[in-house]
């Protein structure tokens, strides 16, 4: 079959743009064609040049084509996503050709409010945006009942990639992307008894506010998606689609978190 590539790159990095002009050189030299964004349905690979943020967007367009492989080279600062150095670059793609590397699955979660379906790689936050806010509330149900009523700053609803972003850094847990989980991470709980929970991705989630009011936000993937009222209706389920990244064979998910998060260093 012959191979046809995709490109999604960050062109306001000046990093990006060298390392793009240098890939697509290489697979000029292999024969690879270009495909423009309108035409993913044919292309067999695709490749993200940037940072983490650049493959939370172009994620939405590249799972438009189910089972795309993904090569994500680093151009930004941390790149836990986009961890593919510089300087692998076009050993990676080689080895991609080759048909020499493995592919890490993504779970995603769909959220659908009101009549309108989003799919999210990283989180889905629900908080109160402002400085000089009042608490948000937020009951979360399941299909078994409910869960809780989040009342605080908001609510993260995670997917084991997003772990080790936002939710992280409101005190959630590291889960492995191996596995299939929905993660809820309170922010700033009023009660701090609110902790974390782990559920499986069996589980499918409503949530509702409980109050009116005109910074009530909905984010996704750190977009801002609309303001909410006590009307709408938001259903989050596990998605079918999976974001499907290349990456060298023996590549230890551990040793990432270590590089990427100093994750069990000795910070003492």
């Amino acid at each position: 079959m012959e191979e046809r590539c995709i490109i999604f790159c960050n062109k306001t990095k000046a990093k990006a743009v060298e390392i793009y002009t240098d890939l697509k050189n290489f697979l000029k030299e292999k024969n690879v064609p270009l495909l423009s964004k309108n035409e993913i349905d044919k292309a067999t690979f695709a490749i993200v040049i940037g940072g983490d943020g650049t493959l939370l967007r172009a994620s939405k367009e590249i799972i438009k084509k189910p089972n795309l492989p993904v090569i994500a080279i680093n151009a930004g600062s941390l790149g836990f996503l986009t961890e593919i150095k510089e300087l692998e670059a076009r050993d990676i793609c080689q080895s991609y050709l080759d048909k020499d590397y493995k592919v890490y699955s993504r779970g995603l979660l769909e959220i659908t409010i009101n009549d309108t379906s989003y799919n999210v790689l990283n989180e889905i936050v629900i908080s109160n945006g402002r400085l000089d806010k009042r608490l948000i509330s937020v009951d979360i149900f399941a299909d078994s009942g409910k869960i809780n009523t989040y009342t605080g700053d908001g609510v993260i609803i995670a997917t084991p990639t997003g772990s080790t972003a936002y939710s992280l850094s409101a005190g959630g847990p590291i889960v492995s992307y191996h596995l299939d989980a929905i993660i809820i991470t309170p922010i700033s709980p009023h009660n701090l008894s609110t902790r974390p929970i782990i559920l499986s991705a069996q589980e499918v989630l409503y949530a509702k506010v409980n109050h009116n009011d005109i910074n009530n936000f909905l984010m996704i993937d750190g977009d801002f998606v609309k303001k909410l009222t006590v009307n709408d209706k938001i259903t989050i389920s596990y998605s079918d689609k999976k974001l499907n990244l290349i990456l060298p064979k023996g590549r230890n998910y551990y040793s990432v978190l270590k590089e990427k998060l100093k994750w069990g260093d000795n910070l003492c």
